[in-house]
C-alpha cells in the first residue's frame, strides 16, 4: 500500500473501478493523495501490478464489520421454551417437537417444560418419558445440556444446538460468498489489466515487424538480374 509498493509503475484503477492506465508509482500515489485516499496493490502478479485508489481504512472497517456480524450470527444463542402436558396426544406432540427442531436449527437453545396438574404430580415418570422422546426425536440437530429435573409442578430439560446449526451454516456460506466475490473482483481486474498490457505490447511490436518486412522487400527488389553476355 502506498510507499510500500515496490514497482516503478503500476496499472491504475480508479475508486469507481475504471481503468486509468499505466502510471509511474509516484504519480499514482500523488493522484491517490490528492483525493485523500490510498493506493492499494490488488494484483501483484500482473505486469505491471494492478493498484486501485481506495479508502483503505474504510475498506478494512467494512471487512471487519462483516466478520463481526458473521461471528455474532454464529455465536449469539437465544433461549426458547416449549411446554408439553404429560398426557399430550400424538398430533400435538409432533407439532410441538417440530417447532423444537426448528428452534435448534436456527441456533437457539430450547427449554422443554412438562406441566403437571393435580394428581398428575403422582406420576412424574410420564413427564420423563415425554422429555426422553423429545430428546431422541431431535437428536440429529441438538443434544441435552441440562438433563430432566423436577422444578415444583414442572419438569424441565434444556436442549442446545448440535455442531452445525442452520444459522451457523448460513453465516459460513455468507463469509465464503464474500470471499469469493472479492477474489473474483480482483481476478477480473488483474485479467483486464493483463489483456490491456498484451494489447499494448502487440501494438508496439507490430510496426517493427512491418518495417522489417518492408526493408527486406526493398533489398530484394534492388538486386539487378545478371544476364550472361555472349561475344
Amino acid at each position: 500500500m502506498n510507499d510500500r509498493i515496490r514497482a516503478r509503475e503500476v496499472r491504475l484503477v480508479s475508486p469507481e473501478g475504471e481503468q486509468i492506465g499505466i502510471r509511474p508509482l509516484p504519480e499514482a500515489i500523488e493522484m491517490a493523495q490528492d483525493l485523500g485516499l490510498d493506493l492499494v496493490e490488488v494484483a501483484d502478479t500482473a505486469s505491471p501490478p494492478v493498484c486501485r485508489i481506495m479508502d483503505y481504512g474504510k475498506f478494512k472497517y467494512e471487512q471487519s464489520q462483516k466478520a463481526k456480524e458473521s461471528r455474532k450470527k454464529a455465536t449469539h444463542i437465544l433461549v426458547k421454551e416449549m411446554k408439553y402436558r404429560p398426557k399430550i396426544g400424538p398430533g400435538d406432540f409432533d407439532t410441538k417437537t417440530r417447532k423444537v427442531e426448528a428452534f435448534l436449527e436456527d441456533g437457539s437453545k430450547v427449554k422443554v417444560t412438562i406441566m403437571f396438574r393435580g394428581r398428575e404430580m403422582q406420576h412424574p415418570q410420564l413427564g420423563r418419558r415425554i422429555l426422553d422422546r423429545v430428546a431422541e426425536t431431535v437428536s440429529h440437530v441438538g443434544r441435552v445440556e441440562v438433563f430432566p429435573k423436577q422444578d415444583g409442578r414442572n419438569m424441565t430439560m434444556v436442549l442446545v444446538p448440535g455442531q452445525a446449526t442452520r444459522r451457523q451454516r448460513e453465516a459460513a456460506e455468507d463469509r465464503r460468498a464474500d470471499e469469493v466475490a472479492e477474489a473474483e473482483e480482483l481476478a477480473a481486474a488483474a485479467a483486464e489489466a493483463t489483456a490491456e498490457a498484451e494489447a499494448v505490447q502487440a501494438e508496439a511490436t507490430e510496426p517493427e515487424a512491418t518495417q522489417a518486412e518492408e526493408t527486406t522487400d526493398a533489398t530484394g527488389s534492388s538486386t539487378p538480374d545478371e544476364t550472361p553476355q555472349t561475344s
